[in-house]
């Protein structure tokens, strides 16, 4: 390493003997603590097979990894075998070993939230997006709540509840019948496994022996379940490491528990806790009002933050009259303290609670010129049009993918219902073979009787395009086959006939984007190597099209503030300080005095904290008097008021900016500079 452990850290690292949990504040050197102690346990006898490191996000397995590969290597240590994966990478893992025991073949497939979406919104008989959301967000928290279909029943209170747990109950039936699985289930189901199967718990304990838990205050009931079921063999007084900050816990709307903090010194005696405070981000000015800020909300374990990086930058508030003019304004200052600081534009971000502050910003940095990429937005490929046509080549690289099968042979409509697909699944998953292949059996017309002609019908279809598919190269080829299969299914029409004419064109266009992006994935490359379909198609699902772009981009980042945890920048503009806004408030919130308010508003305060804890080196925090809500004819100008985190934070109550006519236009204060600068 660089740099030597400090003694809290080194203190975490050889705590081996007993439960151990970490509150490591932001910036606090972390993930050097998991790496090391990885290397700790291989050192004192552990084999790396037999680790598994889990955290949330692909990012942070693959570059936590990469940092314990190269420690090990640097100590001559293999790290082969050694697990560091997402949870849901791990349930995966569990359940493509382990799914006979619960019903599934090896082939099961994994839903996203669309085809999850789409399977709710066939139950629900409804276009209603928010109805569905509401309902597909009910199940997934009963589901990371370890609440089955019949419990959900009875615990159902409102209306909404009842409704949601009379399709869970329905839902749940189609996956199993489907022989799926969702995004929650990777979880649940192996929780279920083992809470049921003592032979393939005892099996799996003592296949991962030690478990290190990244940003466990994200954790729910249900990840808190499994690491409990995992690390707890007979003999063992608990067998982990947590790591993670309750001061950072931002997720409960998505089933996050701050209570599992609370829970591992009730469910293990032996539990050791190991504080990090010593912060290697931020100055001292920056970590002081964060300290500040966050003292406000009630404690179970005391930690303050500290620095050597200096007093640093005074916190800057302004305050605009609008959110145009606060948008216009950052756009200014940004561009005036990026020369004076001669930093680039990667080095900025501006962070907002809500997706809707982004448009205004957008619209100021684009006048100026200044790059910037979006953070928390549509990726390209989610987009519903692409999904479409991804399921198609999907289903052509592997016939055994049964939600890209449902999925095509939906879109379009082909008279194929839910009722049909629903048996077609079930006798697949009785005869453990796919829908596509189930199709082709003898006993299949016993089952689906005419509709079977209709499958069987797309099933040729298929196979005569997949025959192309495996044979045909290049990207002319490549590119006329795509082309041949839209015109087949009359994809164009198909959306012109499910919404209005300018949607409808620029989803085609999105289309033609991705048809270009397919044919030249499929040109010879320096090798002279063309590609088939088929082998563009595989590497669909490990591309990240246009987000994986931004990485190196010298560009500003816009962001949410919950998008933004984990990150960090030199300087940070933190917009929309303004009660009702950060805090974010609804109409049918709870009031602050009832317990769900007090939890609320406390969360709303650790969200501020983490926008706070992302600066480096200066922050610049600003509010509106009066802000723009909605859009075109239905929008309105709304009076703001400051939000109570500014004086939390410790700064003095905000200050007026002049009014746009009272001050010297920034423009013509850079073109002097500039020109200064020139001679």
């Amino acid at each position: 390493m660089s740099f030597p452990l400090n003694a809290p850290q080194q203190e975490a690292v050889v705590t081996i003997d007993r439960p151990c949990l970490v509150l490591a504040g932001a910036g606090s050197g972390k993930t050097r603590v998991i790496t090391a102690k990885i290397a700790h346990l291989i050192g004192s006898g552990y084999e790396a097979r037999e680790i598994a490191a889990l955290t949330f996000t692909n990012k942070a397995a693959s570059e936590m990894k990469e940092r314990a590969d190269g420690l090990l290597k640097t100590e001559g240590k293999s790290a082969r075998g050694l697990v560091v994966s997402t949870f849901h990478s791990l349930g995966v893992r569990l359940l493509r070993a382990e799914g006979q025991h619960l019903g599934l073949k090896p082939s099961f497939s994994i839903l996203d939230s669309s085809d999850a979406y789409g399977i709710l919104q066939e139950q629900l008989a409804t276009t209603d997006k928010k109805q569905i959301r509401s309902v597909q967000n009910q199940i997934s928290l009963w589901k990371n709540g370890l609440v089955d279909p019949e419990p959900a029943n009875e615990l159902a209170r409102t209306e909404d509840e009842i409704i949601a747990a009379r399709v869970y109950r329905s839902y749940d039936a189609t996956l199993r019948a489907y022989q799926a699985v969702d995004f929650d289930d990777l979880i649940r189901l192996p929780v279920r496994l083992f809470s049921e199967n003592h032979a393939r718990l005892l099996h799996w304990q003592g296949r991962l022996r030690y478990l290190l838990v990244d940003e466990y205050q994200d954790t729910n009931a249900c990840q808190y379940a499994l690491m409990k079921l995992l690390a707890g063999r007979a003999g063992s007084s608990g067998a982990f490491t947590a790591v993670g900050d309750d001061d950072q816990s931002i997720y409960a709307w998505r089933g996050a528990s701050l209570e599992n903090i609370h829970q591992l010194e009730k469910d293990w005696a032996q539990l050791k806790v190991i504080k990090l405070e010593q912060n290697y981000r931020s100055s001292q000015r920056i970590l002081a009002a964060a300290n500040s800020v966050i003292s406000h909300n009630p404690k179970v374990y005391e930690k303050k933050l500290w620095s050597d990086h200096g007093i640093g930058d005074a916190i800057s508030l302004k305050v605009y009259e609008t959110d145009e003019e606060e948008a216009k304004e950052i756009a200014l200052r940004l561009i005036g303290h990026k020369f004076e600081r001669r930093a680039e534009f990667r080095d900025y971000a501006v962070l907002y609670r809500s997706n809707h502050q982004a448009r205004v910003i957008e619209q100021a940095l684009r006048n100026e010129k200044i790059p910037y990429v979006l953070s928390g937005g549509q990726s390209f490929f989610e987009r519903a049009e692409i999904k479409d046509l991804t399921s198609y080549m999907r289903l052509l690289a592997n016939g055994d993918d049964d939600p890209a099968f449902i999925r095509a042979i939906t879109t379009p409509k082909r008279g194929i219902g839910p009722t049909t697909l629903e048996a077609l699944g079930s006798y697949a998953g009785e005869r453990k073979v796919s829908m596509f292949e189930a199709a082709y059996l003898p006993g299949a017309y016993e089952r689906l009787g005419r509709k079977l002609d209709d499958i069987r019908e797309f099933g040729d279809f298929i196979n005569r395009i997949t025959y192309r598919a495996e044979r045909e190269t290049g990207d002319e080829q490549v590119g006329a086959l795509v082309l041949e299969l839209l015109k087949a299914i009359d994809y164009e029409a198909y959306l012109y006939d499910q919404h209005d004419q300018r949607t409808a064109q620029g989803k085609w266009s999105n289309v033609m984007e991705f048809v270009e992006w397919i044919r030249k994935r499929a040109a010879a490359d320096e090798f002279h190597q063309a590609r088939t379909l088929i082998e563009v198609a595989q590497t669909i699902a490990l591309i990240s099209m246009m987000d994986g772009k931004d990485k190196d981009l010298d560009a500003v980042k816009l962001s949410t503030l919950h998008a933004s945890k984990g990150l960090e920048f030199p300087h940070v503009f933190l917009v929309g300080v303004e009660e009702g806004l950060l805090p974010h408030t609804r109409p049918d919130d709870p009031g602050e005095e009832e317990p769900e308010g007090v939890a609320r508003i406390e969360e709303e305060r650790r969200l501020m904290y983490v926008g706070i804890t992302r600066a480096q080196r200066s922050l610049h925090v600003s509010l509106c008097r009066r802000r723009k809500r909605g859009r075109g004819k239905a929008a309105s100008a709304i009076n703001c008021e400051p939000s109570r985190f500014i004086a939390e934070m410790g700064l003095d109550a905000p200050q007026q900016q002049k009014k746009p006519e009272e001050k010297r236009d920034t423009r013509a204060m850079f073109a002097d500079l500039k020109a200064m600068l020139g001679k």
